[in-house]
């Protein structure tokens, strides 16, 4: 009789209610690891790039205006978004005459992801190639998130390209080193591979004090659980936790206040974003992240520069209050 008791018991497995939810759970359908199979808003052109002797492929939107202000704006994406949640941004742009121009940085989004570490200055580099490619002598820049950090390393870098600059919501503004010791690669790979989509959400509500409706954060959730099916997912996690590293060992906050271009901060009052929190000493948690704060101080050393705090608004605050945020932007890239 005992050999029949394997087969009794997995009836009974199948029977149970545990079974049946993990067999009614919805599977999710891959995407490729430069998000093949996730729409984005405008058509997806694509730039070789050489980085570290790796040939690679920029992915990037270019969206001429209606009524051309001979004028171009360039969108600096963050780090757990694809460039696609600028739809709205990219609209109430050229709308108003700007040509707009989206690139997902190398690492990210639809473009390659490589086997080696991420750089800021590598993906300045390649930003400048894009619009060397292009034809653009000089671009306005409106970054968010990581991309603010991005921005201020073009700025420094090469700020006879820049005419404008808005950090929207930009993190960098403190050195994280400060507060947080050095994590290896390999156990933060581990880490971020057992987080689950509910963990994710939760995540980045908690982060970014996201004042969004929840179907409005499921695309972010897609887009980076999706891939889990693809047979590259191990070269993406690697490279998103290239882009973290990137963070943390590359800080720009001390170049913050050298930049000479006319700048705006926007920032949303609830945004107490910090990456790396949860890894520093207790004590030292509650000084992170005060990043309104460290917006009006660094603006006041600075020649050119304003910093505009936005109420009820988290880290994604063009998304959660579109209209406060065009009247910033247009208003200050028309000075």
């Amino acid at each position: 009789m005992n050999r029949f008791l394997p087969a009794a018991l997995a009836a009974a497995l199948l029977a149970s209610p545990l079974a049946s939810h993990a067999a009614d759970a919805p599977q999710r359908e891959p995407y490729g690891i430069a998000l093949e199979g996730f729409a984005y808003p405008y058509p997806v052109q694509l730039l070789p790039v050489v980085d570290d002797g790796e040939q690679l492929s920029m992915a990037y939107m270019d969206v001429a205006p209606a009524q051309p202000n001979g004028r171009t704006v360039v969108l600096l994406h963050g780090r757990n978004f694809p460039s696609s949640y600028w739809a709205p941004v990219i609209k109430m742009l050229s709308e108003a005459g700007f040509r707009v121009v989206v690139p997902d940085q190398i690492g990210f989004g639809k473009s390659s992801k490589p086997q080696g570490e991420l750089h800021f200055d590598t993906l300045a580099r390649n930003t400048i190639a894009l619009l060397d490619h292009l034809g653009i002598a000089k671009a306005e820049i409106v970054a968010h998130s990581l991309g603010g950090m991005l921005g201020v390393r073009i700025a420094r870098a090469y700020p006879d390209r820049v005419a404008h600059l808005v950090l929207t919501a930009p993190i960098g503004l403190e050195d994280y080193r400060l507060y947080v010791p050095p994590t290896p690669t390999e156990k933060i790979i581990e880490a971020e591979d057992k987080l689950t989509a509910d963990g994710y959400r939760k995540q980045l509500q908690t982060n970014y004090a996201i004042k969004l409706p929840p179907d409005q954060i499921t695309p972010f959730i897609d887009a980076r659980f999706n891939i889990k099916g693809s047979p590259d997912y191990a070269r993406w996690l690697r490279a998103f936790v290239s882009s973290g590293q990137m963070i943390y060992r590359e800080p720009v906050a001390h170049e913050v206040a050298l930049i000479t271009e006319p700048t705006l901060f926007i920032m949303g009052a609830d945004d107490h974003n910090a990456p790396g929190r949860p890894n520093a000493p207790e004590a030292l948690r509650a000084k992170m992240g005060q990043n309104a704060e460290l917006a009006k101080a660094l603006a006041v050393k600075m020649p050119d520069a304003r910093a505009e705090v936005i109420p009820d608004t988290g880290h994604l605050v063009f998304l959660e209050a579109p209209e406060k945020y065009k009247e910033l932007v247009l208003g200050f890239l028309g000075r």
